[in-house]
This record gives structure tokens, sequence and C-alpha cells, in this order.
């Protein structure tokens, strides 16, 4: 093992100029994908701002019992999808419609009876605010009795549902198409150091070293620079993070990479550099 890693760190000393471009290229390879990946965040974050606002209303018959509303209230709040259930009897119905529809004020001011109906407003966790899953507890909400109408915004939740849909598609599309990308660069870089060793690669062959003994190195270069190259592109993204927010009041509210995401950003720099490795050793060691 020792010797493996003399050799993978002597390849760093024997082409420094080699090693530092293409440790940059699999930086700024794997900027790009970071880069594409704190959008992603972000939007994902923009996105949670709005499923929190999906909610579904209840609106209860008039007459009701108040210890059936009171009963059905608990029996909703136990159901696993939902985070919160609360009762608006008809005045605080009236009071936010005056509140809140400014333009009908006068009009509710005026009334002679109230008509608006009691209801349930009923929040979902984090993870069931999908049109299917809101379908189904608006389905066993309505299956109360005293329940006279069951309201989600169909339309809008159906909407949020192909958004997230397109988001993930395009992100996985050009996370596969960029990581394609490093691969080859890895590859071709790999490629060079094995073409400049080739005469040491032939002798090792003629005197029994084995396929794997051969290409311990290369991948431990490889992965060496992958995990290079994925460190100092997480510090250019941190970079690019920090610039956007200093210079643009509007995106005060960016999101950066959670520790975990670096780790994970950091192996697949690793995973990466060691794909482009056998790729490129073991094209080599063939034509041998």
């Amino acid at each position: 093992m020792r010797l493996l890693v003399r050799e993978a760190l002597l390849s760093f000393k024997r082409a420094p100029l080699l090693s530092a471009l293409s440790i940059t290229t699999i930086a700024f390879s794997l900027f790009t994908i970071g880069l594409f990946g704190l959008v992603a965040i972000n939007m994902r974050q923009a996105l949670r701002g709005v499923e929190s606002r999906v909610e579904i209303v209840a609106y209860i018959l008039r007459g009701t019992p108040l210890e059936s509303i009171t009963t059905a209230s608990q029996d909703i709040a136990a159901f696993p999808e939902v985070a919160s259930v609360d009762y608006i009897n008809e005045e605080q119905a009236l009071a936010q419609a005056q509140a809140e529809l400014v333009e009908f004020r006068d009009a509710y001011r005026d009334l002679a009876v109230n008509p608006l109906p009691a209801s349930f407003e009923i929040r979902l966790k984090d993870g069931f605010r999908d049109a299917a899953t809101v379908q189904a507890v608006a389905d066993r909400v309505r299956g109360f009795g005293f329940v006279e109408d069951v309201r989600f915004g169909r339309e809008w939740v159906e909407r949020l549902d192909r958004i997230r849909a397109v988001a993930g598609l395009v992100g996985v599309v050009i996370g596969i198409a960029f990581a394609g990308a490093a691969v080859v660069i890895i590859g071709t870089t790999i490629r060079m150091a094995v073409l400049q060793r080739a005469r040491e690669i032939a002798i090792m062959r003629l005197v029994g070293a084995t396929n794997w003994f051969i290409r311990g190195p290369f991948l431990l270069e490889g992965a060496l620079k992958g995990l290079l190259g994925g460190a100092l592109s997480v510090t250019i993204a941190y970079a690019a993070y920090l610039l956007f927010r200093a210079n643009a009041s509007a995106l005060s509210e960016l999101v950066f990479f959670r520790p975990y995401h670096v780790g994970l950003g950091l192996l697949f720099g690793v995973a990466i550099g060691l794909g482009g490795s056998v790729v490129s050793v073991g094209r080599h060691l063939r034509d041998v």
C-alpha cells in the first residue's frame, strides 16, 4: 500500500503542470455540476415555500353539534399526512373575509345574515403535498357526514407537481451529462499520464507484474485528482455563493450546500476520478 501511495504521489511530481491542469479541469467540471446543484437546491427551497401554502378546506354544514366538530377535528389531526387542523367558525370566517377581501368589505358589513359557513383548514406535512396525497386526504375528510364540500385547488396542486417533476428530470439529465464530461476529461488526463510511462509499464509487465499492481498507482492518482478537484470546486462554488449574496439583495435568502452535500460532492469527485482511471488504464493494458 505504501508503494502505491508513493508511486501515485510521484506522478504529481513527475508532471506537475499536467497534474495541476487535470485537477483544475476536474474542478471546473464539478463546479458546473455544483452550480447547477445550487440552483436546484434553491429552486427546491422556493418550491417548499409554495408547497407550504397547500391546504385543504372542508366546509361544515350549519347546525352541526360542536361535539361532532371537536371529535372530527381530533380524528383528522390523527391522519399521518396531516400537520395541523384549525376550526374556523362562521364569525371568524366573516372576519377573515372582511380583512382579506378589501373590495367586498362594505358588502360584508351590510349583511343581515352571515352567509359564510364554518370550516376546517387542514395543512399537510412536508412530503405529503403532492396531488394524489392531497386528493386522498380530501376524500377521507369528505366522508364525514356533516362536511358539505371539500376544496384544495386541484389544478394549482397538479401544476406544482408538474413543476417538481420537470425540475427533477432536468436535474438528472444535466447532472449525468456533466458527470459524463468530467469522466472523459479525467480519463484523458490519466491516459496522458499512462502514455508518458508506457515504457515503465511494459517493463513491469515483462518482470511479471499483475494488471492490478500496475493499475494501483493510476487508480489512486485518479482518486486523488478527483478528491482535490472536488475540494477546489466546492471552494469556488462557495465563493460564487458569497459573491451572489453580497451583490444581489433579492438573493439574500439563497442557501448553500449542507455538510453532507459537500461530503457527497467529494465522494462523487473520487468516484469520477476512479472511473476515468479504470477506463483509461484498462484500455492501455489491453493494448500492451
